[in-house]
């Protein structure tokens, strides 16, 4: 019996490139994690990881009209104010993701560089808040 040597070869090859793209695709994705006091824990990796990114959001933030009403207090007596805030936009801002993470806090995170690095992109919380 005389197998055919093209289909070996095709069938080698298949099974050589599905194992590749595994081996690949294996350290990509987004995954969920636990801020630590002394780094970063993942939910599918049993090691801390010290050397970690937090994402940044540049851009430009937009201030919608706002009216704040309360009492304060001028030289003891308290008077009733109003405050008005126009809408505004403020350019060259930047919204620093990491300093507002404390230990605790559940965050989601995307491995970058063929998994060799992991970006935290926001925290998570539940649909209750």
């Amino acid at each position: 019996m005389n197998k055919d040597p093209y289909g070996q070869l095709a069938s080698s090859l298949y099974a050589s490139m599905n194992k590749q793209t595994r081996q690949a695709m294996g350290g990509v994705g987004a995954v969920l994690g636990t801020i630590t006091s002394t780094g970063l824990k993942l939910d599918d990796f049993k090691h801390e990881l010290q050397d970690y990114m937090v994402a940044e959001l540049p851009g430009m933030l937009s201030l919608p009209h706002y009216t704040a009403k309360g009492t304060v207090t001028l030289g003891g007596q308290q008077q009733d104010m109003t405050f008005d805030a126009e809408e505004n936009e403020v350019e060259d801002t930047l919204f620093e993701l990491g300093k507002g993470l404390k230990p605790g806090d559940r965050v989601l995170a995307v491995r970058v560089n063929s998994g060799n690095d992991v970006v935290v992109v926001c925290k998570v919380v539940s649909s209750g808040g």
